[in-house]
């Protein structure tokens, strides 16, 4: 059974339109593409045609993607996400006590994460360290720059 996505309703919008583009827009224009390069004569040696149906498969696959990434998704609200422990949605604000530096996140998918925009994924390895976590809780984890200790000071949606 394939893993449920959770996202947010606007990102649910984000992809379902990408889709449709995809589906319609892109398609027809590799179509036009493949058939332009069909019009030049032997298939055996034309690099256009060959160009042409390799982005085909790779639309294709991508189409394919967003397709289960859709169907395996789940909406969720972040009014209906409790505050007193990290979850999905949750905006966490993170002690780091090497640096003395307080930072926030929202947490999110995989999908939606974002580093510029403090959207961390639940899926990393300091989004996973903070799941479930309650204010005054601290965490080490391992990232690739080493360990790194972390307190949880605020927790709101």
């Amino acid at each position: 059974m394939s893993e449920v996505i959770y996202l947010t309703r606007e990102r649910m919008r984000e992809l379902e339109d990408e889709l449709r583009e995809l589906k319609t827009d892109k398609r027809a224009e590799i179509a036009q593409k493949i058939a332009e390069a069909r019009s030049y004569g032997d298939l055996s040696e034309n690099a256009e045609y060959d160009a042409a149906k390799e982005a085909q498969g790779l639309l294709e696959a991508r189409i394919y993607r967003m397709e289960q990434m859709i169907g395996r998704a789940r909406i969720i609200e972040a009014g209906n996400v409790p505050n007193d422990k990290v979850y999905i949605l949750s905006t966490v604000k993170v002690l780091n006590h090497k640096t003395k530096r307080s930072t926030e996140y929202l947490m999110v998918s995989a999908e939606e994460s974002d580093i510029e925009q403090r959207k961390l994924s639940v899926s990393s390895p300091i989004g996973k360290a903070l799941m479930g976590k309650t204010v005054g809780d601290v965490v080490e984890v391992n990232v690739p720059a080493g360990k790194i200790t972390l307190e949880i000071q605020e927790i709101r949606r």
